[in-house]
């Protein structure tokens, strides 16, 4: 017998009636229950009373449900732990706070493994301790492995520990592109409060995890304000340049003036690629300049960002940037035998076409000649073409660009004075100076005008 199984602690089997003093109370008991049965858990849907409280909820197996697979290969179905396991308890809520077992469902659909229950997703527990000692291990320089080994001896071996290494790996990643460096916080503060003090259209933001340290922030000065009131037309957003030692990815909204020339018009730095981090940002700009989307944005490929825009700019015309699809030609189709007819195939209807019904029926002729059509790729832009092949954006206005350029031009602009490991305490110092350049370069080529 697993050895884990004889010294697991018994837990009481769940039955109706059973009353415990909050949900959190029950979530452990389930959770201890679960661990030594060999499961793991999840919550199902909740119902509300007519005074909007929480007056039921479920806990069940984590297998409850049915996957559906959205690949389109189906010799390599998409992995999941999915079997519509009907395992669960309900439980009521009642007046006085406490929750009672209303009805129970022991019954699973699949193999238990006590021994391997600690794997599961529902039983990894990073305790507050765990988290500390973690921080100021890697702050010490000491590498996550030692780290790591060193809770595996403490513990008395890998079986008794709730959390395993890409646990503390993960942790520690998302505590490196959020932790500031000595006088971070501070020089931000007080560049935001100089800035301030200067021009009362100073625009800054911040936005703050749950323990209080710097998230995402957003900011952006009164020339910015007011020139987006004339070059609003026409915006490119790019986060792939980055400019610390935190991965906080540079984001600019980058215009173009009447001169060409990029402009900026606000910036921010984000600690996540992710849709929520967007749309804080895309709101943090929306509230910046009163309220007024741009008529039209371009970006890169970037799920993310597509999800933020149709939440924020609904009425923005999204299209995506045709240099960072061409050339991902060669990663994609690279070893095809026919590749340089393929690449010559595309390039030519992506630029020449002159009619949609041209450009549609070239696109088919190509998938039938190449026999591309279980390029998952290739169906993914032909069902997004008209955010990105010139024939079919050609009637919007996009002041001359059709890629992301101008945030790419914008980010050299600022490589004279950060680079890969500029801290945020020398990023915002050196930003000014950058900003103070461009105005200069702006204001002769006004001259030469």
């Amino acid at each position: 017998m697993d050895p884990l199984i004889q010294s697991a602690p018994v837990i009481e089997i769940p039955t109706v009636g059973m009353i415990f003093p909050s949900e959190t109370d029950i979530r452990l008991y389930y959770k201890a229950y679960s661990l030594g049965t060999g499961f793991g858990i999840s919550k199902l849907g909740t119902k509300n009373g007519p005074d909007g409280k929480q007056k039921w909820f479920s806990l069940a197996c984590a297998k409850n449900g049915v996957f559906t697979s959205r690949g389109k290969n189906i010799l390599h179905p998409r992995p999941s732990i999915k079997t519509n396991c009907k395992a669960m308890i309900n439980v009521a809520v009642r007046n006085d706070g406490e929750v009672e077992i209303t009805s129970v469902c022991l019954e699973h659909n699949h193999a238990m493994s006590p021994g391997k229950s600690r794997h599961l997703r529902s039983h990894k527990v990073l305790d507050l301790e765990v988290k500390r000692r973690l921080e100021l291990n890697d702050e010490a320089g000491i590498t996550l492995a030692k780290s790591f080994q060193s809770f595996v001896v403490e513990a008395g071996g890998y079986d008794n520990l709730k959390f395993d290494e890409r646990s503390c790996r993960n942790f520690i990643s998302e505590s490196r592109k959020l932790r500031l460096g000595n006088g971070d916080a501070e020089a931000l503060s007080q560049y935001f409060t100089l800035m301030q003090s200067k021009s009362p259209n100073f625009y800054y933001v911040y936005d703050l995890d749950e323990d209080s340290r710097i998230r995402n922030v957003f900011w952006a000065d009164g020339r910015c304000r007011a020139a987006y009131q004339c070059f609003s037309d026409v915006i490119t957003f790019d986060t792939t340049y980055l400019t610390n030692r935190y991965d906080m990815p540079f984001s600019p909204f980058v215009g173009v003036n009447h001169d060409g020339q990029s402009i900026l018009l606000g910036c921010g730095l984000l600690s996540s690629e992710d849709s929520s981090s967007f749309i804080w940002l895309f709101n943090a700009w929306l509230t910046c300049m009163h309220g007024c989307a741009p008529k039209a944005i371009i970006t890169d490929q970037c799920r993310s960002m597509a999800i933020a825009i149709e939440r924020v700019f609904p009425n923005t015309k999204h299209r995506l940037c045709l240099w960072h699809i061409m050339k991902k030609l060669p990663a994609k189709f690279g070893a095809h035998t026919q590749y340089k007819s393929l690449k010559q195939t595309m390039k030519n209807i992506v630029y020449n076409s002159i009619t949609i019904e041209q450009c549609d029926y070239e696109w088919m002729r190509m998938v039938d000649d190449f026999q591309l059509e279980d390029s998952d790729w290739l169906n993914s832009l032909y069902k997004e073409r008209s955010k990105w092949i010139p024939v079919y954006v050609k009637h919007h206005f996009w002041a001359g660009m059709s890629t992301s350029q101008r945030s790419e031009s914008m980010n050299a602009f600022f490589d004279d004075f950060v680079h890969s490991k500029t801290s945020l305490k020398q990023f915002v110092e050196q930003y000014d100076k950058a900003l103070k350049r461009n105005i200069e370069k702006e204001m002769k080529l006004d001259f030469q005008s």
